[in-house]
């Protein structure tokens, strides 16, 4: 690492106790299913212990590699995402997990093909808008070619299916275009087709109807299609201000679905209360003011949009996480970043969070203003 490239200490750590929370929470959340369907209480734990080590490589390597390698590398790294996506939907290539079919599978560890998208994707988009910079207000050069490649990786994204990473990335790309000079009205008129496209998704598919409704009203489902949002709901409340204390949750042991992945927050609520939330909210505000901080103050227009795009999506994952947990939003099965249990989650996670180090260790104090470089 270049020795001009200062330590982010705010946004270092907060990383890094939000990884070490997850490897508790984790094992918190999950001991008594992996002891019922593995005969073996720490299963969930050894793999997360494993996967947040590897977490902490990826971040280590972000922080190092130079970003102008990413914008070098932005097209084949986009074409292997695509590769990655097209194999997922191969059957015995990409398992099929519940209705959706979103893992290679590598032995007994998978990848997850959308985390490694999500990267591919931003870093696509920073370097095609900063190369074409004022061109971008040109429908035909700001607004087609990037509509073509973000809308092929959505689209594959909702045949796995994954919903809530299709929403995601396409809010993403949405603000990163509209920051990269993208008129105002092109990007209304996205979400005003954006709008009967989803009404059409949800419409189309039982599952994601079910999980409308089950938003609207989930008391008056609350032993079919709202048991999840209930549950979690129940499971927070219990928690009160301080919390029933780590590891002495009951809603773990087999009420609520998905404890340890899409439904960890409402574990932690339950077991360290409103101060392990706020705790866990205030972790990740650091981390997004920032990396909206380093996209403000970045010299280089790739890097700030680098960054905008690595600090939205990490934010939005984590918003639709604690919305979902909280009865805001319809269940959506994005995990909360550094924290749910799972591999590709947390390393990709932990990489980007790597890269937005090394951005803001690029970008030079108020008060060390740098010296400009002598003309030949």
């Amino acid at each position: 690492m270049r020795h001009d490239v200062r330590i982010d200490i705010p946004l270092l750590v907060s990383v890094l106790v939000l990884i070490g929370l997850g490897v508790v929470m984790v094992y918190s959340s999950s001991w008594a299913l992996a002891a019922e369907n593995h005969d073996d209480a720490l299963f969930f734990l050894r793999r997360q212990a494993i996967f947040a080590g590897t977490a902490v490589v990826a971040l280590v390597v972000g922080a190092a590699v130079d970003p102008q390698l990413y914008r070098k590398w932005a097209y084949p790294l986009l074409g292997a995402a695509l590769v990655l996506l097209f194999l997922v939907l191969i059957p015995g290539v990409g398992p099929r997990i519940g209705i959706a079919r979103r893992w290679i599978a590598f032995g007994a560890f998978h990848i997850q093909a959308g985390e490694v998208a999500k990267f591919a994707l931003i870093n696509y988009l920073a370097m095609s808008v900063s190369k074409k910079g004022p061109r971008m207000s040109d429908p035909a050069v700001g607004v087609v070619p990037h509509a073509i490649i973000a809308g092929t990786v959505i689209g594959l994204l909702l045949l796995e299916p994954d919903f809530g990473t299709a929403a995601m990335l396409t809010s993403v790309t949405l603000l990163m275009l509209f920051v990269g000079g993208v008129k105002p009205r092109y990007i209304g008129l996205a979400l005003a087709a954006a709008v009967p496209a989803g009404i059409l998704l949800v419409a189309s598919s039982p599952y994601r109807l079910r999980r409308v409704l089950a938003f609207l009203d989930p008391w008056a489902h609350r032993y079919d299609i709202g048991y999840q949002v209930t549950e979690s709901l129940m499971t927070l409340g219990s928690g009160g201000f301080w919390g029933l204390g780590l590891g002495a949750g009951r809603q773990k042991l087999f009420f609520l679905p998905a404890a340890h992945t899409d439904f960890i927050f409402s574990v932690l609520g339950e077991e360290m209360g409103f101060l392990g939330v706020l705790f866990v909210v205030c972790a990740f505000a650091v981390i997004t003011v920032r990396g909206v901080q380093v996209a403000l103050s970045h010299r280089s227009a790739f890097a700030a949009l680098l960054a905008l795009g690595l600090t939205s999506s990490l934010a939005l994952q984590a918003t639709f996480n604690i919305s979902v947990a909280l009865g805001l939003v319809p269940t959506k099965g994005l995990t909360l970043p550094f924290v749910s249990y799972g591999g590709s989650s947390l390393i990709v996670s932990a990489f980007m969070a790597g890269v937005l180090l090394r951005l803001s260790g690029e970008v030079a104090p108020a008060a060390e203003p740098e010296l400009e470089e002598p003309t030949s």
